[in-house]
């Protein structure tokens, strides 16, 4: 009966990722279109001038690229951005950090991208990066984080059903939640009016 429910929350979980995706397509060739409209502007008015520039800024963005913080700095000041409510600093931090292919910290990063995206109040792009943070690591110390982030994200979407099916999952697998975890937790149920 137990895993009949965790496949539901799976689906559940899988169809808002394919809605999001979706949405986040949608949103991606708008702007795609509005760019090319500017763009298809500027060429008509300066067709010249414009293919020597691209050339010049291609060689700045490098040079700043180069330098890399280690990853454990990198998310030391995106946690501290978090905390002066920084978002947009705390997502560059997290994605630099993500951009590092297997990095010990990708839990950490994607933790930290999931909570600057629901500081934005993008609830959609944090439910998929906490149901991504739950999936690099579904047994380790900071899946709760997760599956509670990911809950309070469906519950500011108005999914609440979706929402307490994470949080009943939660509860199955780590049923010994102690201190502020819990109280986080607890908190997530009370906001989505779980049983």
């Amino acid at each position: 009966r137990l895993r009949g429910r965790l496949d539901e929350v799976e689906f559940h979980n899988r169809q808002l990722s394919q809605t999001v995706e979706k949405l986040q397509g949608d949103v991606d060739f708008r702007l795609q279109q509005l760019e090319g409209q500017g763009g298809s502007r500027q060429a008509t008015a300066a067709p010249a001038p414009a293919a020597p520039r691209p050339a010049a800024p291609a060689p700045a963005p490098a040079p700043a690229a180069t330098p890399r913080r280690p990853p454990e700095r990198a998310i030391a000041e995106g946690q501290a951005a978090l905390g002066r409510r920084d978002y947009a600093v705390a997502e560059a931090a997290a994605r630099e950090v993500l951009a590092t292919r297997n990095t010990p910290r990708a839990v950490d990063a994607q933790l930290l991208l999931a909570d600057a995206l629901y500081g934005k109040r993008d609830f959609a792009g944090a439910a998929l990066a906490y149901n991504e943070a739950y999936t690099r690591g579904p047994n380790g110390p900071r899946a709760p984080e997760a599956l509670i982030g990911l809950a309070n994200s469906f519950t500011s979407l108005g999914n609440r059903n979706d929402a307490c099916d994470t949080l009943n999952h939660m509860r199955s697998n780590f049923p010994n939640l102690r201190g502020p975890l819990a109280d986080r937790a607890a908190e997530a149920r009370r906001r989505a009016g779980c049983r």
